[in-house]
């Protein structure tokens, strides 16, 4: 459930963020008008829209939806968009979005309701996706400019747009081309007019070479005419291209003047599960996993099992302290007890090097053995179902064994000096939470032993559960599993099961992907020596990429394996570090938050969303004031200028924290307060508190200030049998 809006930089003038009026702006007299925090758009059913809207939702931001083809929608006129309330003049909507400059036809009176309200009342409209012509103060592609495909391409924010709306990027904006024989997007490069109507300007905030030419074409742009301003986009894209996922912030900061409810961060966490014990490896002859119940090989008679030595931890915490991320480690004690076991008792040297290294790291409870703690399995079928008793009603698993496996967990950590909190747990294989197909419910003895435990948040698979829920005292936290599987250890291993699993029986593999309704075949095998460089590492870091600047806060996660031998989970965080770090500003950082922290911001991203639903919030601007209603209980989540302050009771504080040149976060009013006030500056920060790019990604911590499509599974732990799927 991502809800990506960009935040917009600091500006380079009080123009970006002004909070007045226009000098043109014509009001009533004597009273200052108000502006409700809502945006109207006008949607044709294209992609544009569509990603503008999904931005908007993302972010927690309220909207006005005209479906332009339903024949029963309200007719845009001036009584639509404004009237008059405790006898000032009022916009209902701070912001027009359009599928292009005029999807209402000539002299049309709705859009000349709309132009007039604009100019009334200083609006900003953005024409989401439009053809290139002097009507948006630009020439035609034909000839000097460009029409085509976009895909490859790469385009450039200006000095202008690094001044304005779009100060959080480095500049560069690639276009995405992941499959040579489609095209995935397409463009209209088009220089601005040299003679503009009288008074009309045109200032480019992103452009692209024009192929064959020196010039510079515009791809969006800021065109002021008749007293509006219109930010003209030539270029189509859908809510998942990552071009739009990169200018989307600005666009909704330049429509609000960086004045409105909702609020982004990119996130990026990784867990690493199974820390201190072994995983079963892949068997690439028998083209399963000894151990697995459906996998005929003897586990004992194979290659070794994968865990991580006292070397690879010391890399570990080397490479988190390097990239300035810090990895959670779900542990199960057992592994470190069957390791001395079977040395007469020797020390454990990985368990020696992480608890003296074990401040690097945030430790989370992974259960004792990694029992499977839903119902009991059945694993004399393939796949294994639910075992029933005499009256076929479901085993389940003792609630004396789940409290077992939560407690003798900690109780094993407190033996060997590893300081956590209880209050996080991840389960194995996310048991006791239902398991689809097998296991349709929760067991039935997890929620109240989670309670007892004081168990507050409790992950779960974002593919299977992308929703949160509540499980007795905890909160589910959805995970990403990255297609790093748990049963390798060297990158042909991982090549081998992954052409198992995406090719077609023809070609060697299992034929999966052949009836799957998930995911689609390889069109050829990959080379076991280089495809996992070559694909499947930039894949999967492409995908997590995704989800990082979808504005979702919910965590990756992996396996202690991939942090052993070959080390290949290093390869793909590396690029997601590295990709993130060339196209973001250091204003921007990665934000990193521990488990329990996400389960809040989900929590409170489920009131908020809930409350806007139901038409409980009310939120307006007037001059430099911000008022906000909700419901008791339920905070508010806003972006707003930097030197933005919350009226406490007599007194004021800075609202939120920083981020992307601007402040947001959650906040809710003072004691005896019914409502949220905002004091607005009356100037906005000057361009030099932006701080200067920078050569790493950086990753923030969630500030004190600030309370916080697609599913990839991974192949499952021994006992599932069910397949990875894409």
């Amino acid at each position: 459930m991502g809800r990506t809006t960009r935040l917009a930089a600091a500006c380079a003038s009080a123009a970006l963020l002004a909070v007045t009026l226009p000098a043109g702006g014509a009001v009533a007299a004597g009273a200052e008008p108000r502006i409700d925090l809502r945006v109207l758009v006008v949607d044709d059913g294209g992609p544009a829209t569509e990603a503008i809207r999904a931005e908007l939702d993302e972010a927690g931001t309220p909207y006005t939806k005209i479906a332009l083809a339903d024949s029963g929608r309200p007719r845009i006129d001036e009584a639509f968009l404004s009237d008059t309330v405790d006898g000032r003049p009022r916009a209902r909507f701070q912001g027009v979005v359009l599928p292009n400059d005029n999807p209402f036809g000539a002299n049309s009176a709705e859009m000349a309701a709309l132009a007039g309200y604009e100019k009334r009342f200083g609006i900003r409209q953005v024409d989401a996706y439009t053809y290139a012509r002097p009507a948006v103060g630009l020439n035609t592609p034909q000839g000097s400019g460009y029409s085509g495909s976009m895909d490859g391409k790469s385009a450039q924010v200006t000095g202008d747009g690094a001044g304005g709306p779009f100060g959080y990027l480095k500049r560069n904006v690639p276009f995405e081309d992941n499959d040579t024989a489609v095209n995935e997007s397409w463009g209209y490069l088009a220089t601005p007019l040299e003679k503009q109507a009288n008074g009309a300007t045109y200032t480019s905030y992103l452009d692209a070479p024009i192929p064959g030419s020196s010039a510079r074409g515009s791809l969006i742009g800021q065109y002021d005419h008749d007293g509006r301003s219109e930010l003209v986009v030539t270029f189509v894209y859908n809510r998942y291209q990552s071009q739009f996922r990169l200018v989307s912030r600005g666009i909704v900061e330049w429509l609000t003047r960086g004045v409105h409810l909702g609020a982004a961060r990119n996130y990026f966490g990784v867990h690493v599960d199974d820390v201190f014990a072994s995983d079963d490896r892949w068997d690439t002859k028998l083209k399963c996993t000894p151990g697995d119940v459906d996998c005929p090989g003897n586990p004992d008679a194979q290659s070794p099992p994968i865990r991580m030595t006292a070397a690879d931890a010391a890399y570990a915490k080397q490479w988190s302290d390097r990239h300035g991320l810090p990895l959670d480690l779900a542990y199960n004690g057992v592994g470190s007890e069957e390791y001395r076991a079977e040395r007469g008792g020797a020390e454990d040297p990985l368990l020696k090097q992480l608890v003296a290294d074990q401040k690097s790291y945030r430790w989370i409870n992974h259960t004792y053995t990694h029992a499977f703690l839903g119902c009991e399995q059945n694993t004399s079928v393939v796949p294994w179902k639910c075992a029933t008793d005499l009256f076929g009603r479901t085993r389940w698993v003792s609630r004396q064994t789940i409290s077992g496996q939560i407690n003798d967990n900690l109780t094993w950590a407190a033996r060997q000096g590893l300081t956590l909190d209880r209050d996080e747990l991840v389960t194995g294989e996310h048991s006791g939470l239902r398991t689809l197909p097998q296991q349709n419910v929760d067991n039935p003895e997890l929620a109240p032993v989670l309670t007892a435990s004081g168990v507050g948040s409790i992950a779960s698979d974002n593919s299977r559960e992308p929703r949160q829920r509540q499980v007795g005292s905890a909160l589910t936290v959805p995970r990403y599993p990255m297609n790093v599987y748990y049963n390798v250890g060297t990158a042909a291993e991982q090549t081998d099961e992954y052409n198992w699993l995406y090719t077609k029986k023809s070609d060697g593999g299992s034929g999966f992907c052949e009836n799957s309704t998930t995911t689609t075949c390889l069109k050829a095998p990959l080379d076991v020596r280089t495809g996992f460089a070559s694909y499947i590492a930039p894949l999967e870091s492409r995908i997590a990429l995704g989800h990082v600047l979808a504005n979702d806060p919910r965590p990756h996660f992996m396996h202690q394996s991939n942090l052993s031998e070959e080390r290949l989970g290093y390869t793909v965080m590396e690029k997601v570090l590295a990709d993130y770090s060339a196209l973001f500003a250091d204003n921007t950082p990665l934000v990193n938050l521990r488990m329990r922290d996400v389960a809040t911001e989900l929590r409170k991203r489920a009131a908020w969303d809930a409350a806007l639903a139901a038409g409980k919030v009310t939120a307006y601007r007037i001059g430099s004031t911000v008022t906000v209603e909700a419901p008791a209980g339920v905070e508010a989540t806003a972006t707003l200028p930097n030197g933005t302050t919350q009226v406490k009771g007599t007194g004021s504080t800075p609202f939120g924290a920083a981020y992307a040149g601007t402040r947001s976060g959650w906040a809710a009013p003072a004691d005896g307060q019914p409502r949220l006030t905002f004091t607005l500056p009356t100037e906005t920060p000057a361009a030099a508190a932006r701080t200067a790019p920078g050569a790493a990604a950086r990753v923030q911590a969630p500030a004190a200030a600030l309370t916080v499509p697609e599913g990839v599974s991974h192949p499952v732990r021994p006992g599932t049998g069910v397949p990875a799927r894409r």
